[in-house]
């Protein structure tokens, strides 16, 4: 049963310690790098984003019956309801874009599958690549959109393929994720601009952390079929929930924050939050294992943002840019409307609660603050996207009382969220 919270803050002050969960980004990673090793590779600090859990618990069961199969001979799916071999990852996107790579491999028939929003999310281009590998893949519902049904037991013809790199970063990621299990390797051509190029490097890093060596020429990464060598993969906290604390930092009058486990060279793309919001006169210095924030006040002059290689952080930053009246450009934001909802029109319904518009003009986009107004109440829709109820969530040092829908949206990532806003004097009250 859905609920919502409503959230105040006396005073604009913020002090306080936060411990944040695992990078879902890199966990998601690890753990098919650990199903494809065999058990070679061992995950640590583990998210426990429900996206992450999620997929975790389908790899364990996998996991699980394809030994039991191979010691007894069985031959069904472990997912088997009535025989039918469905595999429901729910909203979890991820996972769906892993998994339909990951099970090309497998000696199971699937149908995999998730809520009614990710069978509006299109999964077409990942599908076609995985085809010219020969796998066996149909649709079972509407062509182009899951679920989707996996054969197994790819029969690789060839190693070179061509994916778009401007739709979504994590069809390439799946793709490279299996590459070394291929008998014939991967040759990935990437066709036109890549989006979100610090998650495909992360991929690449992990991989090599695993045992698995790449080349990337040009607009080509390869990998040959290798194996995999037993070693750890730790996971770091969570930059991307990092950036909702910078977002309360800018906000605030005074702010003063730890956040243990992140680290200044990071494999995750979204820590460059770090750079985006010393422009709003938040300082992070990297000392005793975490990085401390501190607010500055100062003036904002930077006008144009692009969020090409960071889409997941753009939410926080056009509500911040909105929240101080400060009449931003944004950039790079292609793939926010095929998110868990469509980020952008989300983004213009909400932020005309506060007066604030967000004009579309091609791939440009320009906030209008002219008339903007902070009430004294706000109520905000999440569609459903966890990244809508935190982005907006900030908003409460600044109006007295605000309502966000669907509190427990913030489980696909950060299910602490609002404990962690409790600690530093962030609501909530009951409804």
């Amino acid at each position: 049963m859905k609920h919502n919270i409503i959230l105040t803050k006396k005073g604009r002050s913020i002090k306080g310690t936060i411990h944040l969960t695992g990078s879902k980004s890199e966990c998601n990673r690890a753990l098919i790098i650990e199903a494809l090793s065999n058990g070679k590779v061992k995950v640590e600090n583990i998210s426990d984003a429900a996206d992450t859990v999620v997929l975790s618990e389908v790899l364990s069961r996998q996991w699980a019956v394809g030994s039991r199969q191979a010691e007894s001979g069985e031959t069904h799916s472990p997912f088997t309801t009535h025989h039918s071999p469905i595999v429901n990852i729910g909203p979890a996107g991820t996972a769906m874009r892993f998994l339909t790579a990951y099970f090309t491999l497998q000696d199971e028939e699937v149908i995999l599958t998730g809520s009614e929003r990710m069978k509006q999310r299109p999964i077409g281009i990942l599908v076609n690549a995985l085809r010219e590998l020969s796998a066996d893949i149909e649709y079972v519902e509407n062509e182009g959109f899951p679920p989707i049904k996996l054969k197994g037991n790819l029969e690789q013809v060839t190693s070179k393929i061509s994916i778009k790199g401007d739709i979504s970063s994590q069809y390439i990621t799946a793709l490279l994720l299996i590459a070394a299990r291929l008998p014939l390797g991967l040759e990935l051509h990437i066709e036109g601009e890549l989006t979100s190029r610090p998650y495909v490097e992360m991929t690449l890093a992990m991989l090599q952390t695993a045992g698995i060596q790449h080349t990337w020429e040009g607009n080509t990464i390869t990998i040959q079929h290798q194996e995999f060598k037993s070693t750890s993969l730790h996971i770091e906290p969570d930059w991307s929930a990092a950036s909702y604390w910078y977002a309360i930092a800018a906000l605030a009058d005074e702010a003063e924050l730890f956040l243990p486990g992140l680290t200044q060279y990071s494999l995750q793309g979204d820590s460059v939050i770090t750079e985006i919001m010393a422009n709003f006169g938040i300082t992070s210095q990297f000392k005793d294992g975490g990085v401390y924030l501190q607010k500055e006040v100062k003036p904002i002059f930077r006008k144009i943002f692009d969020l090409k290689e960071c889409p997941d952080l753009a939410q926080t930053i056009i509500v911040v840019c909105a929240a101080l009246g400060h009449d931003a450009t944004f950039t790079g934001l292609e793939t926010l409307k095929i998110k868990e909802t469509d980020r952008i029109k989300a983004l213009q319904n909400e932020l005309a609660k506060i007066g604030v518009k967000l004009i579309e003009k091609g791939q440009v986009y320009k906030l209008d603050c002219s008339e903007k107004q902070l009430p004294e109440r706000i109520f905000v829709n999440t569609y459903d996207d966890h990244r809508m109820a935190m982005a907006f969530a900030p908003l409460a040092l600044l109006i007295n009382e605000v309502e966000i829908e669907d509190a427990q949206v913030v489980e696909k990532s950060y299910p602490a969220f609002w404990k962690d806003l409790e600690r530093v004097g962030i609501g909530p009250l009951t409804p």
